[in-house]
């Protein structure tokens, strides 16, 4: 069993990202700047926001973070992205969700300009990655291509389930793993809440993808040997004996399902940190873009 080690490979991707901004400053070319919003106070989002802050400074980019009360109104932020869209010096930006409940997300993702929307979440660019056209990648669907690349796991003709149908992971992965690239070309099967069969799609996957949002759902007795696992998955579980009264847990069983898997990602430690290297590494290729 290999441990697909997100932690490691996304700090390889940054030092990559890193060396490409030595050289672009040594030509005299203009450094990547990376802008982010944050509405409110959510610690998870702050949390994010603030790791994506200190990436940028690893790897040399500059950063904007823009910091928002929770009452800000839809106007005001629609005001502060155009804003960003018109700054040539800012070469991508994200909006952090979840948004305040009384801010229209869709309208949200529309009013970034697609040139610097290097989440992935645009139409233009979520519809360029279905056509298999170059576009922005949404990040977690990214990191994930770039895993399964880096540790060489055959996708080829394999059998895949996603479990999960977010705009964010389910649908883009499914997409991204179905078309012809090096890391695709898979048969994919989306499968989610009203699944009746699920057990049995499991039990004929080469490779897994686990992101719904229920801690530990995906066990040994649903994986059959020498499966691959990808956990998307992150959740708080109380848990009394730990010092902040909490474990994190992914959407995988991780004890019984790694006796079976032969490669498999840890929570944390997996996909989180990638998510973050393909961010920065979006943010370059719109720097590139606008040379």
């Amino acid at each position: 069993m290999i441990i697909l080690d997100g932690k490691k490979t996304s700090n390889d991707l940054k030092d990559e990202i890193a060396e490409a901004v030595k050289i672009r400053r040594s030509q005299s070319l203009k450094t990547p700047h990376l802008a982010a919003i944050l509405v409110g106070t959510d610690g998870a989002s702050m949390t994010y926001v603030n790791s994506k802050v200190k990436a940028c400074e690893k790897v040399g980019f500059n950063s904007t973070l823009i910091d928002l009360p929770e009452d800000t109104t839809e106007e005001q932020l629609l005001n502060e992205i155009e804003d960003l869209n018109k700054d040539n010096d800012i070469d991508g930006f994200i909006v952090q969700l979840p948004l305040p409940k009384h801010i229209d997300e869709q309208k949200v993702l529309m009013a970034v300009d697609p040139n610097k929307d290097v989440d992935g979440f645009h139409p233009v660019n979520v519809g360029k990655m279905a056509l298999d056209m170059p576009t922005f990648l949404p990040a977690t669907p990214y990191g994930i291509l770039e895993l399964l690349d880096r540790y060489n796991v055959e996708t080829s003709g394999k059998n895949v389930v996603v479990i999960g149908r977010s705009h964010i992971v389910g649908r883009p992965m499914s997409i991204l793993l179905s078309q012809k690239r090096k890391v695709g070309n898979a048969t994919v099967t989306v499968a989610h809440s009203r699944t009746k069969n699920l057990k049995e799609l499991c039990l004929h996957a080469d490779i897994i993808i686990a992101a719904l949002g229920m801690p530990e759902f995906l066990t040994g007795d649903m994986v059959k040997d020498g499966v691959t696992i990808i956990d998307v998955g992150i959740t708080r579980v109380n848990d009394s004996s730990k010092k902040r009264g909490y474990r994190l847990a992914g959407d995988v069983d991780f004890e019984s399902v790694s006796k079976k898997a032969d490669f498999i990602t840890p929570v944390p430690g997996g996909v989180g940190p990638m998510t973050i290297a393909m961010l920065l590494k979006n943010t370059l290729l719109a720097c590139e873009i606008r040379d």
